[in-house]
């Protein structure tokens, strides 16, 4: 098995570290390759250095760094670094921080896996919840150390590959507590009132600078869902397609 990692948080963030030595648990280090931002790209979704050129840069043996954002790094591994015997898995995170729920839309680790999925390739989104008990572990990864070998492997047990149409990538996201509960496979959720806004600051020559804030991510949710599961100490495991289609609306303009 030949693996591609990845992420949103950079080259040189502790998540990609957490998922490196997840991957050495299933293939031999000479099948890891580690191609991932040269910064941090969060919240940059699925985009793609389209309109100009991304530097890749050799950083050790299998591990490179791309200008570009997840997707790219995805990409520029199928097609270049790997492109004589490419990856039949990508694995993209571990996220500092969950991508449930309406996440998901902005996450450039779900982008990452995202763009597997569309190459056709076997794609894993992992993300680490954080929280209170967070702050207290020797790791806030923890959970994802502790169990993402057992996910992945439960993922590619189950994966069927299929023609045409789009193909199924997954997202799991680890609770964040070491109390773990299982696993459990959910559909994506939705966060009440819970949207991304801005904080407005001024500087002392009057300039106006927004920054961009998320919402409270322990909102307390009822549906059967993936922040439902994951604030109850599950983990979870939400099959994903690219398609965005309301299928229950096609019929109201019929």
């Amino acid at each position: 098995m030949r693996i591609l990692i990845t992420n949103d948080d950079g080259i040189n963030a502790p998540g990609l570290k957490v998922l490196r030595e997840i991957a050495q648990k299933l293939t031999d280090e000479d099948n890891i390759f580690t191609i991932a931002p040269s910064n941090e790209r969060s919240g940059v979704g699925h985009c793609i250095s389209y309109n100009a050129p991304v530097l890749i840069e050799k950083t050790a043996k299998n591990s490179y760094s791309v200008s570009g954002y997840p997707a790219d790094c995805v990409i520029s591994g199928i097609h270049h670094v790997m492109k004589n015997d490419p990856p039949s898995l990508i694995l993209s995170g571990v996220n500092k921080g969950n991508n449930s729920a309406e996440n998901v839309l902005y996450s450039g680790t779900i982008g990452a896996a995202m763009e597997g999925a569309l190459q056709g390739i076997t794609s894993i989104a992992l993300s680490q919840y954080l929280g209170l008990e967070s702050e207290k572990m020797s790791s806030p990864f923890n959970p994802s150390i502790n169990h993402g070998l057992s996910v992945i492997n439960k993922i590619l047990d189950k994966h069927i590959k299929t023609q045409g149409d789009y193909k199924v990538f997954y997202n799991v996201n680890f609770p964040p507590t070491e109390n773990i509960k299982g696993i459990t496979v959910v559909p994506q959720g939705l966060r009440p009132n819970t949207t991304f806004s801005v904080s407005p600051f001024k500087t002392p020559n009057g300039k106006e600078f927004l920054f961009v804030k998320g919402g409270n991510q322990h909102t307390q949710v009822t549906q059967c869902s993936d922040v439902a599961a994951n604030l109850s100490g599950f983990i979870s495991l939400t099959p994903m397609r690219a398609n965005l289609t309301a299928f229950d609306k096609i019929a109201d303009f019929e």
